[in-house]
């Protein structure tokens, strides 16, 4: 059956999520108390520590919010796990909490009736059994997982709030296709990861409409897992520069003796960085490394050759101009931290994005407080967008890092969008 986008936008009705952002950061200021709403949990695996583990179970059981133990009016009924192992905790869960766990992603946000019988998606695409591509991409199904969901969406004539977890897809022309199928579909859509709405030290933002000449990220941790957090944690504030968000022009990729060659340069315009960025961000972290019998003490060039045993540097170039670089420095840092050089401001303004340790993980719940906002009002409370550009940022500079560390054009990632005032991070 095809239907227009005028008449499936009618049966629609009045919960369509194509309205503006939701502009509050309370449950209790945006949603009346009522029935609970319904969702399905869509997910590649189940098991401890896994993000469903993370996720879906703040569901389930709550999770602590500005001092209390929360309890969402939400009820997840049903679920579907695509690869189920000897540790998997998907059936224990849905024995304790009643839901029901079904073979198709058709089935189960159906909840087992012949039309769409859920009021919202929790899309989890992280962990598993799942190929590696020649850039180092596992290639996790969300975008399978989403083609799926859009089917029944289209075929019964009414589609629900969707949270997709982390990267849209591996593949940006599939990331690109999602956030299409949102906007023709009307329905709210929401994705990414913990970074931008954790905990922040200074807990202070990007002033709405400030001009930034550069701006650097430094994190640790594998790449397409942990630079994907780096760089969503650098979009959330470039995003609030003035003009809004207008997309990426070209990226350079660089590991190895390249990141100590960039590193002596001393500016962006000589192939390096600001170097009071780095120490920007170096003096924010809580994880950097002391020499032996030293406590903080900032590190020589020659110690962080010696702790590092491969850097990474991502080169971004905006297409309005600013300029970016993000570092993963294992064996330096178990943090992530961020500055900015901002126009008619002498000293960088720098924060680190705060990660509550294992195994609560509490930056998880304040994700999953945006997403069940998202369920229970219908509309998103902060732009996909965001995780579309990210998404397509991983890829391109794993293709540069694949390409002899070659600087690539993106004209694809002419990504725009404009933020709301307020932001979203946790700061109670």
């Amino acid at each position: 059956m095809t239907l227009s986008r005028r008449h499936f936008l009618n049966t629609l009705g009045g919960a369509v999520a194509a309205a503006p952002f939701l502009h509050t950061g309370s449950l209790n200021a945006a949603v009346a108390p009522g029935e609970p709403k319904r969702i399905a949990v869509v997910t590649t695996v189940w098991r401890e520590f896994s993000h469903s583990w993370h996720m879906a179970e703040r569901f389930l059981h709550g999770y602590p919010f500005r001092g209390a133990w929360h309890t969402p009016n939400i009820e997840v009924v049903s679920a579907y796990v695509d690869q189920v192992g000897d540790d998997d905790l998907s059936r224990d869960r849905a024995e304790r909490y009643g839901f029901k766990i079904f073979p198709t992603i058709a089935e189960a946000i159906r909840n087992g009736q012949e039309k769409l019988a859920v009021d919202g998606v929790l899309v989890i695409g992280e962990h598993g059994d799942y190929p590696v591509n020649e850039y180092g991409q596992k290639q996790y199904p969300r975008f399978e997982f989403f083609q799926e969901i859009e089917k029944v969406f289209r075929a019964d004539g009414r589609a629900v709030p969707v949270f997709n977890d982390k990267h849209l897809s591996w593949n940006f022309e599939w990331a690109d296709k999602m956030v299409s199928a949102s906007r023709e579909l009307g329905f709210a859509f929401q994705a990414g990861s913990s970074l931008p709405v954790t905990w922040r030290m200074p807990s202070v933002d990007l002033p709405f409409g400030a001009e930034i000449e550069e701006m650097m990220g430094i994190a640790f941790g594998p790449t397409d897992i942990y630079d994907f957090h780096a760089l969503e944690m650098m979009q959330s504030m470039a995003e609030r520069r003035r003009g809004g968000e207008t997309g990426v022009a070209a990226v350079q990729a660089l590991k190895g003796d390249a990141v100590w060659d960039a590193m002596k340069k001393g500016s962006w315009q000589t192939g390096g960085w600001d170097p009071r960025l780095w120490e920007a961000c170096l003096s924010r972290s809580q994880t950097l490394r002391p020499p032996e019998t030293f406590s903080h003490k900032f590190p020589t060039e020659e110690q962080v050759r010696q702790w590092v045993e491969e850097p990474i540097a991502y080169r971004i170039e905006y297409r309005d101009g600013m300029q970016a670089t993000m570092l993963l420095m294992n064996g330096l840092v178990k943090d992530f931290t961020w500055a900015g050089r901002l126009k008619g401001r002498d000293e960088p303004l720098s924060t680190l994005f705060y990660l509550p340790p294992t195994p609560n993980v509490v930056y998880s719940a304040g994700l999953m407080h945006h997403a069940e906002t998202m369920f229970l009002t219908g509309k998103a409370v902060y732009p996909v967008e965001r995780t579309l550009l990210t998404s397509g940022l991983v890829q391109s500079c794993l293709q540069s890092l694949s390409d002899d560390q070659k600087r690539r054009a993106t004209p694809h990632l002419e990504v725009s969008y404009q933020v709301p005032r307020e932001s979203f991070f946790l700061r109670k």
